[in-house]
């Protein structure tokens, strides 16, 4: 009988690797910009060799790459959460305990305010937004029987996708100002919240 342990060992080695060396080059990040860091420092600082880079990552930028991958993932991920192995549900009726993503985002903090550092990836809020547009494109759409269906679904989830995204990168550029239940709850209000009448400000009496 072979030795099952055994087998999955080098793959263990090679996920703590791949795992040293994305927090290496994200602390290294925290202070100083993505073209600045260089792959001596990013091995140093994991406590590995330059082969053990190279047999995993062809240059810092593909590094730099997966560790986008894990947080898309993970966005997305938390993202599905309330949905997930439903065939369908109410928004009204959607508990706001069942969103994850601002729990998810607290979790990361200080990598999602790492990555949004212009210096480190131009592109992360779009390429952010365009894992999200996909996710809700890919799972979900209005019931045509609901009064709502003349909405162009597709138009429909870029909005509330911008929507979602501007709000949750706001809560960051402000320091997480407010709990992760308290946004999660907010959220939830504003998706419901059909208003009538809207007053302008400036007619408002003092």
């Amino acid at each position: 009988m072979s030795d099952t342990s055994t087998f999955h060992k080098p793959d263990r080695r090679v996920a703590k690797s791949k795992q040293a060396l994305k927090q290496a080059l994200l602390s290294l990040l925290a202070g100083k910009d993505f073209q600045s860091v260089s792959i001596t420092e990013i091995v140093r600082l994991a406590d590995c060799n330059r082969g053990t880079f190279y047999a995993h990552y062809e240059h810092k930028d593909a590094l730099l790459a997966d560790v986008l991958g894990d947080v898309t993932s993970g966005l997305v991920e938390a993202f599905r959460a309330p949905y997930r192995d439903k065939d369908f549900f109410h928004l009204d009726e959607l508990p706001y305990t069942a969103v994850a993503l601002f729990d998810h985002v607290y979790l990361h903090a200080e990598l999602y305010k790492t990555m949004l550092n212009g210096n480190v990836l131009p592109n992360f809020r779009e390429q952010l937004f365009q894992a999200l547009k996909s996710a809700a494109l890919d799972d979900l759409y209005v019931d045509p029987n609901e009064a709502s269906s003349k909405i162009n679904n597709e138009l429909q989830i870029i909005y509330q996708t911008h929507a979602l995204l501007g709000l949750t990168l706001h809560w960051i550029e402000e320091g997480f100002k407010y709990t992760p239940d308290y946004m999660a709850e907010q959220l939830m209000l504003i998706l419901n919240w059909r208003p009538g009448k809207v007053i302008m400000k400036h007619s408002r009496k003092p």
